[in-house]
Order: C-alpha cells, then sequence, then structure tokens
C-alpha cells in the first residue's frame, strides 16, 4: 500500500511544471489529491475489514461446529448431512477462504493452509458424499425437506443444509444427467431462498437449472411458467429468452400431439376397454414378483418381511454349547434363530467391547475401498455397488485374532484353517453392499481356484457397532431382514450339504442413513469340512 501510494504521489509531482511544484494554488490541487488518496486507502480499509470481518465470522461458525463435532466425531459423521458438509467445505469453502486472504502471506496461515491442502477431499469425493445422500434419499423415501432441516431419525447432531448445500446438490446431480434430483435439490433452494434465507446464491440461477431440468423430464408447461418467472427477475437472461420461444413452440405441438392421441383413444374406445379389463384379470391371476430392487429397499426400510406369525413361532432363543463342547459347556452362549429358511442364527454377547475396539485399532491404519472377486477372473477389484472400506487381518499377527478365529471354529464345528483371513469393514456415510451371493455359482466356477480351499460353504458376521438408522443385512429373496447389534453375530450356510449353492441365501447390506456401520465377517471355505460336515444326498436339503 505505501509502495502504492508513493508512486501515486511522485506521479502526480513529475508532472508540474518544476518552478510551480511549491505554488500555493498547486499545493491546494495536491489537498484534493491527498483527499481522493485519504478516500481511497479508507476504502481499501473498509474492504480489509470486511474481508476480516467474513474470516472472523467464517472461523467463530467452524470453532463452533468442531467443538461440536469432536465430542462424538463418529457420531456426528454418521449424519450424512454432516459428512456431505464436511467435504463440501474442506473441498470447496476452504478453497474460497484461501482465495480471499492469499494476499496476506505474512502470518504463515497461506503456506500452512496451501500445504494441508494435499490431503483434504477433491471433487470426486464431494460427488461421492452427494451422490450418498442422494442414495439415502431414495432407498428410505426421505423428502429434501427433512433431510434438509436435518430431521432424520435417529440424529443426535442435527444439522441444517443452507440454500448452497442445496444447490451445491442440485448442481452435482445436473451434471451426472440426473434431473430428477436436479429437480427436487433445485426445488429445495428455492423454497429456502422464496422464504428469505439470505444467500450467494440468486433464485435467477436457480430457476435457470430449475427449468431446464423439468423440461427434460417432459414437463413442458412447468419449464415454461419457471422461465417465465426467470424473465420476471432478469428481462435480459439471453438463455431464458431463448427457451421461452422454444419451450412455447414444443407445448403447441405437445398439446396438438395429446389432441389427435385422444381422438384416437375415443375411436378405439371400446376396444381398449375390454383389452384393459382382460388385462386386468390376468394381472389378478398372474401377479408379477416384486423387482429386486425394489425388494430390496422396502426391507432396508423394514417393509416387506415375510415372515410370518405362524413360521414366527417356530423360531427360539436358547443356551448353546454345540453338542456338549468344553468350552461352552459351563458356559453356553446365547443364540436366536434369526430366519428359517434360509436358516440364520444370532449369537448375543459374543464379543466384548474391548474386542471390538482392539479390531478397529488393528484394522484403522489398513482400511481401503472394499473389493469383490471378479466372477470371470477370480481377480479381487473395486465395484461401484459395494460402498464401503475394509482391511483384512491375520491371525498370526495380534492373540486376540487367533481367540475370534478359534470360537467361531467351536461354536460353527467348522475349520477355519482353510477360510479366509478375517475381514473388517467400515461403512460411513451412504455405505451399502447391492444384493450379492457369498458363494461362487456355477457360470464362475474359477471364482475362489486361487485360493484352492473350494466355495464358501458358510458366512460368519460380527456387527460391531449399533447403527442409528438404516444399515440392515436383508435377504431380498426371502424377505429378510436382520438389523446389526453391537456385541452380536450372525451365521448362515451359503451352500446345502451337497456342495449345490443356497440361490435363497443372496443378501444385501442397506445403505447407512444415520450413524456409523463396524463389521467383521469369516468366510469359510469347503476344504476341511468333510468330516465336520458331511455331504448330504438331497440337492437342496
Amino acid at each position: 500500500l505505501l509502495s502504492l501510494l508513493l508512486i501515486l504521489a511522485s506521479s502526480l509531482f513529475l508532472s508540474l511544471p518544476p518552478h510551480l511544484s511549491l505554488s500555493l494554488c498547486h499545493m491546494t490541487d495536491l489537498l484534493y489529491t491527498e483527499k481522493d488518496l485519504v478516500t481511497s486507502l479508507k476504502n481499501y480499509i473498509t474492504a480489509e475489514e470486511n474481508k476480516l470481518k467474513q474470516v472472523k465470522q467464517w472461523a467463530e461458525k467452524l470453532d463452533v461446529l468442531s467443538a461440536i463435532a469432536m465430542q462424538d466425531p463418529e457420531g456426528f459423521l454418521g449424519n450424512p448431512v454432516n459428512a456431505f458438509k464436511l467435504m463440501k467445505r474442506l473441498n470447496t469453502e476452504w478453497g474460497d477462504l484461501e482465495s480471499l486472504v492469499l494476499k496476506d502471506t505474512k502470518e504463515g496461515f497461506i503456506s500452512n493452509l496451501t500445504l494441508q491442502r494435499q490431503h483434504f477431499p477433491t471433487d470426486e469425493d464431494q460427488t461421492g458424499a452427494a451422490k450418498a445422500l442422494l442414495r439415502l434419499q431414495d432407498t428410505y423415501r426421505l423428502d429434501t425437506n427433512t433431510i434438509s432441516t436435518g430431521d432424520l431419525p435417529g440424529v443426535t447432531h442435527k444439522s441444517p443444509m443452507t440454500v448452497e448445500d442445496c444447490f451445491e446438490l442440485g448442481k452435482i446431480a445436473y451434471s451426472e444427467v440426473d434431473y430428477y434430483h436436479t429437480e427436487l435439490w433445485m426445488e429445495q433452494a428455492l423454497k429456502q431462498l422464496d422464504e428469505g434465507e439470505e444467500s450467494t446464491v440468486d433464485k435467477v440461477t436457480v430457476l435457470d437449472y430449475l427449468s431446464y431440468a423439468i423440461y427434460q423430464q417432459g414437463d413442458l408447461g412447468r419449464a415454461l411458467e419457471l422461465t417465465k418467472r426467470l424473465l420476471m427477475l432478469d428481462p435480459e437472461h439471453q438463455r431464458a429468452n431463448g427457451n421461452l420461444k422454444y419451450f412455447e413452440f414444443q407445448l403447441i405441438n405437445q398439446r396438438k400431439a395429446q389432441a389427435q392421441e385422444a381422438q384416437k383413444a375415443r375411436e378405439e374406445g371400446k376396444e381398449r376397454r375390454k383389452r384393459l379389463t382382460s388385462d386386468a384379470s390376468k394381472k389378478k391371476r398372474f401377479r408379477e414378483p416384486v423387482p429386486e430392487r425394489k425388494m430390496y429397499e422396502m426391507l432396508c426400510r423394514g417393509e416387506g418381511i415375510k415372515l410370518t406369525p405362524r413360521r414366527q413361532r417356530r423360531l427360539f432363543c436358547r443356551y448353546f454349547d454345540n453338542h456338549g463342547h468344553p468350552k461352552y459347556l459351563l458356559s453356553p452362549v446365547k443364540q436366536e434363530d434369526e430366519w428359517d429358511r434360509p436358516y440364520i442364527v444370532r449369537y448375543h454377547d459374543i464379543i466384548s467391547h474391548g474386542e471390538i475396539e482392539k479390531v478397529k485399532e488393528l484394522a484403522k491404519p489398513r482400511l481401503r475401498r472394499a473389493t469383490i472377486s471378479n466372477p470371470i477372473t477370480g481377480v479381487l477389484e473395486t465395484a461401484p455397488y459395494r460402498i464401503s472400506k475394509s482391511a483384512w487381518l491375520t491371525a498370526y499377527e495380534h492373540p486376540m485374532i487367533d481367540q475370534i478365529n478359534q470360537r467361531i471354529e467351536d461354536l460353527t464345528g467348522l475349520e477355519m484353517d482353510t477360510a479366509e483371513e478375517l475381514q473388517v469393514a467400515n461403512y460411513g456415510v451412504g455405505g451399502q453392499y447391492e444384493p450379492h451371493f457369498d458363494f461362487g455359482r456355477k457360470d464362475e466356477p474359477d471364482a475362489f481356484k486361487e485360493l484352492g480351499t473350494g466355495n464358501r460353504i458358510a458366512t460368519w458376521l460380527f456387527y460391531m457397532s449399533d447403527v442409528a438408522a438404516g444399515g440392515a443385512t436383508v435377504f431380498p429373496d426371502v424377505g429378510a431382514a436382520v438389523w446389526p447389534k453391537k456385541g452380536t453375530a450372525v451365521f448362515w450356510y451359503n451352500l446345502f450339504p451337497s456342495g449345490e449353492g443356497d440361490y435363497s441365501t443372496r443378501h444385501a447390506a442397506c445403505p447407512v442413513l444415520v450413524g456409523n456401520k463396524w463389521v467383521s465377517n469369516k468366510w469359510i471355505h469347503e476344504r476341511g469340512q468333510e468330516f465336520r460336515r458331511p455331504c448330504g444326498l438331497n440337492e437342496t436339503a
């Protein structure tokens, strides 16, 4: 600033004739010049103070938010809105702050921030968090206002969304050519703006996205209304003026086509009614099965469970010692039947809090995006339908892992030497695993060829955390749902005694709506079970 003032002052003095440089009249002119410079300086100071005020407000807001978040980091991030907003802050808003104070390098803040930015989430991470929020919205049928106000089930750290947050979600959906969610979130942003919320995002921008998203979904009439509203706010908006004429033209054509179709329908009315009546009667006789995706989402919401009262009465709780096993003869474990076909049992209080914490401690440094076995090559690879991070723990790296493996062997009676290592998985915001089989089917004979231990005969699954909302393990083919409960484990056979796959064991991990889901599982293989679970002669029994 001082250099700027000196340059300006020098230029003023140099422009004067030498003999008039100290004359009173010119000195008066310099007073006015100085006054202008002071005004400019005050404007600069005001601008700097406003910038500092913005930075201070930002720091105070983040200080309060951090204090709340650090009281229970996992619980705080268990709210998917908080997780999305964290990604958005670190990827976008901190960058904006960096730009705001970029000129001030004296305090070392910028150099520190620039250094830390290499560890910040990327655009891809922010998009992933947004997609997770949209996935939760669809699976659990949540309206945008419920999410925006933070009124999610089981939430302890309520966090409302701003217009900017809603707009960002809509914009990400738009970039993914997802006009359905673009409409939902742009409408929510517009609603909050209409209600008076202050925002850097203006209504014109929101209406521009919203009208186009609605047009892409075929609602020309509403797209036209929104375009007219946009032009009332900004009559010179070039794209909106072009869209207005186009939408009007398309709407006229659409109405003509609808009128022609209506006329044709009236002419063929009797025949059509007969056909509809016939189709309706057929639907009554032959009901189509519910699509797997729809059933999966219904079960995640606690709907569509197919356990009748009669079947429920056949399920029992018991103390289990695995036919007098020495370790459990005097201290049997609590076993509960969860489902009859396929037979799923739950073991209560089967892993302690201390063991859980140790398993998590060992796994955390190694957590990586979960992989699945390619059905053709058998090679492990990441997949978009499994959203979690996992790590593998071997028995020799800590005595506790060996003890846990031995416990599974004692309770199932199955050989663990040929089983896969203990896999630990963490499902964060929107984490899920879509419907899949644990065993290799006949059309993928080389699924576990590299292991050399045969097919996966059974699955043992520890629940190492409670989940506030969502996160169930569901079996869409049979309408079963098993809910996470910390310290318990569930077990089922993937293969019949004959070695044939039990296709009713197709299962999925529902998205975590609120909370943090930790599980660990043991996939048990065929080799070594020849005398522990003798082969059956019946193919499906």
